[in-house]
């Protein structure tokens, strides 16, 4: 790799950093558009390397929150066991399925994550306030002991989300944060720096479980993966500072849009693939 691949890779990672700094969510979805059109990586070779970003960057927010006390550890391990232990199943999906398809069911992934957090976004902003949840939730925090009342309901809703996130991120190389993120929201009574914090935990994990599978079958990009990944991190610290200056939904709207820019530059990348096959 030549010093603007280099600076380019870096770079790239950056934006992943910052991303997944402010949201805890999208630093991961988006960096496979990014390292598909920023550096001509194919969807397969794309998506470990963006797991590699993604896992550095989660590992250093998750570790910023343990220091805070905010990062639910006993529900980031239970969510991140189910994960990895799926994530191989999505890598051989990802390496027996063409790349064409492959992509554009990323892009439609990418347009359903653009479409909900605009529209969670602008009702905010519309009430003032962020939504209320709904009630009764499966995983609540006992106020006498700190921890979560763990039942059967909670266990299966921690379960099932690390099962998906796992499929996910070894199919289409991203760190499972938008589905980890809306389930915690929606299924506990966390605030949303505690949610976010143990989201990067269990992304941290699940990608060192997926990488480490890819890279024994040998598809992982170290060239690459290694400076992107360390763009991430100072992405990261970046967007810590920058996130308690700027508005929730503000930031959820701009990345919705560059997520949804992203799923149609894809969609018709893949669909002249096609065409011209």
């Amino acid at each position: 790799m030549d010093s603007a691949q280099l600076l380019t890779s870096g770079g790239l990672g950056a934006i992943v950093g910052l991303i997944l700094a402010l949201s805890g969510a999208g630093g991961g979805i988006l960096a496979v558009p990014l390292l598909i059109f920023g550096l001509g990586l194919t969807m397969t070779e794309a998506a470990p390397v963006g797991l590699i970003a993604v896992g550095m960057a989660a590992a250093l927010g998750a570790i910023l929150g343990l220091r805070e006390g905010i990062v639910r550890y006993r529900a980031a391990m239970l969510v991140s066991t189910f994960g990895i232990a799926s994530a191989p199943l999505g890598l051989w999906l990802a390496h027996r399925l063409p790349d064409t398809p492959l992509m554009m069911a990323f892009a439609a992934v990418l347009v359903y994550v653009a479409q909900r957090m605009f529209r969670r976004a602008r009702a905010e902003q519309k009430n003032g306030a962020p939504l209320p949840r709904e009630m009764p939730m499966p995983c609540v925090i006992n106020p006498r002991e700190g921890r979560f009342q763990w039942t059967l309901p909670c266990a299966q809703m921690m379960s099932g989300t690390g099962l998906l996130s796992g499929v996910l991120s070894g199919l289409l190389g991203v760190g499972g944060g938008f589905v980890i993120v809306p389930a915690l929201t929606r299924a506990t009574d966390l605030d949303m720096r505690s949610i976010i914090a143990t989201s990067l935990a269990v992304i941290a994990l699940v990608s060192v479980g997926t990488v480490a599978s890819a890279s024994v079958a040998g598809v992982v990009r170290w060239d690459i993966g290694l400076p992107f990944g360390v763009g991430a991190i100072i992405g990261l610290l970046a967007g810590r500072r920058i996130a308690r200056a700027l508005s929730g939904p503000h930031l959820q709207q701009i990345f919705a849009v560059i997520a949804l820019a992203a799923a149609l530059s894809l969609l018709t990348r893949g669909a002249r693939a096609l065409l011209g096959a």
